[in-house]
């Protein structure tokens, strides 16, 4: 089998407080569990959007596992690349909501924070189209930095596009060790979905543009696309730099936003569309992964995201 995208990286299962303003270091109420990791959405939304899509990764032999390889299942994604640790437990992340929009989290990434060589299956490397890797992985450990590289390289050698969300997380990796741990993942990457701010980390440029300029220089053929959160995004390459708005939708859960933006963007560009075009539906994408609860449940079908799309007009 073709993969036309393949990811790695944290598996995990959310559970979440029900009402707004619930601390964690109290009893209280929960929900969940809901299949995530930043990956797991992303390879999600893609195969939603007619991507044939694999990931890899790790849970534990438990039930929370079981809940994440079920929906890979019902989803489509190839899990050959996912491992059952039975000496592990499925990563988990219980998350509170607060009244000014902000989130608490407490996490163990379990099985979810293990990623190992073996895993890295060639026939997933065979013919791919495109490797999408997160900096939240790159972050987890040492170790799994270096299985990342390793799938990079052999990425690269089966002629793949490689996409790079930055993903910043300082909690887990400080800004100037990111800048040299992502250094291999930003110099391969013909697409690049960073924020403004993650950019100017990474590229110790004074302004957005000279940051666009540099990355452009060195490759005139990527294709960066600075995601700006509801506001929508701008799409810089050779042919200059366009914006495309956000959508207008009701918030209920902000988790997953930017991975399902994500796959939208790169399947829109595997399916031969432009990269505005893949933009704008990229946009949508992002847009509707807050309009449910639990990290997947917005990510939705091609046609949910068109006929979405054509309401917006």
């Amino acid at each position: 089998m073709t993969l036309d995208i393949l990811t790695i990286g944290e598996a995990l299962v959310e559970v979440m407080r029900t009402d707004i303003d619930q601390p964690l270091s109290q009893p209280g109420p929960f929900s969940g569990p809901y299949p995530s990791g930043a990956p797991f959405i992303f390879a999600a939304q893609a195969a939603r959007l007619g991507m044939t899509t694999a990931a890899i990764g790790a849970v534990g032999a438990d039930a929370f596992g079981q809940c994440l390889l079920k929906q890979l299942e019902a989803d489509g994604v190839v899990a050959d690349g996912v491992r059952q640790l039975p000496d592990q437990t499925t990563g988990i992340a219980f998350v509170a909501y607060n009244a000014d929009g902000s989130r608490d989290f407490v996490f163990s990434l379990g099985a979810g924070g293990k990623l190992s060589s073996d895993m890295l299956l060639p026939e997933l490397f065979d013919g791919l189209r495109c490797f999408h890797v997160m900096g939240s992985t790159l972050s987890m450990s040492a170790e799994a930095l270096q299985v990342c590289r390793e799938a990079l390289r052999m990425a690269v050698d089966a002629g793949a596009l490689i996409s790079f969300d930055p993903n910043l997380r300082p909690e887990l990796m400080p800004p100037e060790e990111a800048r040299i741990a992502f250094a291999d993942f930003m110099s391969s990457a013909g697409i690049l979905l960073p924020t403004a701010a993650e950019l100017l980390e990474l590229t110790a440029a004074d302004n957005l543009n000279q940051a666009v300029d540099m990355l452009l220089a060195e490759r005139p053929d990527r294709i960066i696309v600075v995601t700006r959160g509801a506001a929508g995004c701008t799409v810089y390459s050779g042919d200059g730099q366009v914006d495309a708005p956000g959508y207008a939708v009701d918030e209920i859960d902000p988790t997953g936003a930017g991975d399902c933006f994500d796959a939208g963007f790169l399947s829109e560009l595997l399916a031969g569309k432009s990269p505005v075009e893949a933009a704008r539906l990229a946009n949508a994408c992002g847009a509707l992964a807050v309009t449910a609860k639990g990290p997947m449940a917005g990510a939705m079908t091609q046609a949910e995201v068109e006929r979405f799309m054509a309401r917006q007009r």
